[in-house]
């Protein structure tokens, strides 16, 4: 298992996961999908290399052979609290449907938060959907606890 940041090569298997079971975005929980087409100059394109430019995000697979398995995305927000030190947003975490189960979700999420340690991250934060029961287990499971009610205003174009 190779955990690394994400190239451009990698993204249309990074769109297939996060189309895979995403609640609310329409997938299908439990489908694996094959490698989503990345028009070039397009949004998604353009969203990967603005987040590739950031050294305050990272988007991190885990890689078994030549699949990605897993992913997700990293954000780094700098504070004033947690004593100044910058917090990690966890982001659009995903485990092929057909590896999940397997502690694979479980060794993604310690390594992020390795990762931030590492960073001198005082907190690392998540949200997730409410309709998926299953993930917050899994969440507490790895020690986070529930401490705020989110809330999202969704911006049209």
């Amino acid at each position: 298992m190779i955990f690394r940041v994400a190239t451009r090569q990698d993204l249309p298997a990074v769109l297939a996961l996060l189309a895979d079971g995403g609640a609310g975005a329409g997938g299908a929980w439990g489908r694996v999908r094959d490698p989503v087409p990345v028009e070039a100059g397009g949004a998604h394109e353009r969203a990967f290399a603005a987040i590739e430019a950031d050294p305050r995000n990272e988007l991190l697979v885990l890689q078994d052979g030549d699949a990605l398995v897993g992913c997700l995305q990293l954000t780094y927000i700098p504070g004033l609290g947690q004593g100044g030190r910058e917090r990690a947003l966890v982001e659009a975490v995903r485990i092929r449907a057909d590896r999940r189960g397997g502690g694979l979700g479980a060794e993604l999420m310690a390594l992020a938060v390795e990762r931030a340690r590492g960073r001198g991250c005082g907190l690392v934060q998540l949200t997730s959907d409410k309709r998926r029961t299953a993930a917050h287990r899994f969440y507490e499971r790895l020690g986070f606890t529930r401490s705020h009610e989110g809330f999202k205003l969704r911006l049209e174009p």
